[in-house]
């Protein structure tokens, strides 16, 4: 297939890249490096600068008889969104608006969207699968739920079939060492937890220590970015079945704490890694982790690497 992907120079978009152009798929990397890295582009994929906001320019760019959009292009700080909504209304709703409409225009008619674990809030069981309910407790998950929901009208509407990929927490880097450009300005705990093991920054915040858990800290699950981007790949497969609109779970059913995290990087590295537990973020759920087992059964997906171990040192060899 011939892929446009958008926000293709990120930290996962430039994963999902490479596992297309490792599966034979052509790639068009369709970036305005806000965040993205040119260090992560591909000579085997072309890039075109634009931004999602100018849609003239993403017009152009859809127009290039693609089989599919993989878009992934939002702001995505849970925190940030709070205290920013206008900023992630702009970005990540009108984005979206643009990216649908110029894929309609374009005549594209299957879209893999990287959605969040963000949209269901405070989970009432764990592990949450596709049927939980869906209530953000952020506003980055809000809008990744609007956006899932204007997916389904344009599918009813135009005929634009999706995949909704709800995302835990993608962690690690290239299994094989071909990605190495950090992300920048992170806000996610593992590449805090390795700027700190590198030096860059002094210390790591712990966002309260006295939840409900048996360590007082949040319990995450870990996916392991090559595993997320073969998801990528198999929704496409998916898609190319003739098959109708999915939304999925990918994680691996595992929870992890920041302390247990901590302790791994600690182990990894063998760099003390200062920490300090601070006050809670609102919106922060005690626990969140998945059950992928819809996206196993109709995709194929597993989670193959995402041992934290596996994690923290292909996150090392980046960093240090």
């Amino acid at each position: 297939m011939k892929v446009l992907v958008i926000g293709g120079a990120g930290y996962i978009g430039s994963h999902v890249t490479r596992e297309l152009l490792d599966k034979g798929h052509g790639a068009v990397v369709f970036d305005n490096l806000s965040s993205g890295l040119r260090e992560n582009l591909f000579p085997e994929a072309a890039f075109i600068h634009g931004d999602i906001m100018d849609y003239q320019a993403l017009r152009r760019a859809a127009a290039g008889n693609f089989d599919a959009v993989i878009y992934l292009a939002a702001l995505k700080a849970a925190g940030e969104s709070m205290i920013a909504p206008e900023k992630y209304s702009l970005n990540n709703i009108s984005g979206a608006v643009n990216v649908l409409n110029a894929a309609s225009e374009g005549g594209i008619k299957n879209i893999v969207f990287s959605s969040s674990a963000a949209v269901y809030g405070e989970p009432e069981y764990v592990p949450v699968d596709e049927k939980h309910p869906a209530r953000p407790a952020n506003y980055y998950g809000f809008t990744k739920l609007e956006i899932e929901r204007f997916l389904a009208w344009y599918d009813k509407l135009r005929g634009i079939r999706f995949v909704s990929l709800r995302y835990f927490n993608a962690a690690g880097y290239d299994l094989k060492g071909r990605i190495r450009g950090r992300e920048l300005n992170p806000a996610n705990l593992i590449p805090i937890v390795m700027e700190a093991a590198a030096g860059i920054r002094k210390e790591v915040q712990i966002f309260g220590g006295d939840y409900e858990t048996p360590d007082g800290t949040c319990i995450r699950d870990y996916i392991h970015v090559s595993d997320l981007a073969r998801a990528h790949a198999l929704a496409l497969d998916y898609l190319s079945g003739n098959h109708g609109s999915l939304t999925v779970n990918l994680g691996t059913g595992r929870g992890v704490s920041v302390l247990e995290l901590l302790e791994a990087a600690r182990r990894i590295t063998g760099k003390e890694i200062p920490a300090r537990i601070v006050e809670r973020r609102p919106g922060d759920p005690a626990r969140l982790t998945a059950s992928s087992e819809l996206a196993a059964a109709l995709m194929g997906f597993k989670a193959l690497h995402s041992g934290i171990d596996t994690i923290v040192r292909t996150s090392w060899e980046v960093y240090q």
